[in-house]
């Protein structure tokens, strides 16, 4: 196979060092007195949203996205994407800068493919701007949550709403203040095939019952640590239709 990278992977990747020797590097050490302060858990680093104005500006945004997005991709193919993750991969804190963080990005890829129109607008377009950050729920206390077959959490259907009831853990991302839109993944029907048991569905940040029950942080530092819990309401909690992916 041919990995050569492609003139625009390469003018791409020699503007993405420029910034990161330019603006992240003399950075770093500054992020982590910041991060490694207790006071600070949970908080935005102060300088991360002036770094973000200075990436998009460089036209080194969303660089993430495929070229099959078509409207919302920057036009890369995932080929030429891998080297500029290898360089925003050098710093812990920089692949937020271009707005090119987990969980978000694979979080953007479901709405930009699956999505409807309305869910675009509403959460799509707010993260492809960085204006609003995601998570991701899948891991659960009580099985091996790995495989996607063990997953308990139930979505259940009721007129015009749909009632989520479950535990999970290790969410990526709800603590960070801007958060907005979780994606719960989560069973409609038990009696399926195995593999065809499972959906996940857009649940916004606020909504009743959403209880975050405590707030471990052993695995990373800072406003996106992964080490959440979440707990069912007794009744589970309803989310309005216009919310489901369609």
């Amino acid at each position: 196979m041919d990995f050569e990278h492609s003139e625009k992977a390469a003018g791409l990747s020699a503007r993405l060092h420029g910034f990161m020797r330019e603006h992240i590097y003399p950075a770093e050490s500054r992020w982590r007195a910041w991060v490694t302060n207790h006071e600070n858990l949970w908080k935005v680093w102060p300088e991360l949203e002036g770094l973000k104005v200075l990436a998009r500006e460089a036209g080194l945004w969303n660089l993430f996205l495929p070229h099959e997005y078509h409207e919302f991709s920057p036009g890369l193919t995932n080929l030429e994407y891998a080297p500029l993750a290898e360089i925003m991969g050098r710093v812990q804190f920089a692949s937020e800068v271009f707005n090119c963080n987990a969980p978000d990005t694979g979080n953007m890829e479901v709405l930009a493919k699956y999505g409807s129109p309305g869910q675009q607008e509403r959460w799509l377009r707010p993260l492809l701007d960085g204006r609003i950050r995601s998570a991701f729920a899948m891991t659960e206390p009580a099985v091996a949550s790995s495989d996607a077959t063990n997953i308990q959490t139930s979505i259940v259907r009721d007129g015009d709403d749909y009632v989520v009831n479950g535990r999970k853990w290790w969410i990526s991302g709800i603590l960070h203040p801007h958060c907005e839109i979780l994606i719960v993944l989560g069973k409609t029907d038990p009696t399926a095939a195995r593999h065809a048991q499972q959906s996940m569905i857009l649940v916004p940040r606020h909504t009743q019952g959403v209880k975050i029950v405590r707030e471990p942080g052993p695995m990373k530092h800072g406003s996106n640590s992964n080490a959440i819990a979440f707990l069912e309401d007794p009744n589970g909690y309803k989310i309005e239709l216009t919310t489901r992916a369609e």
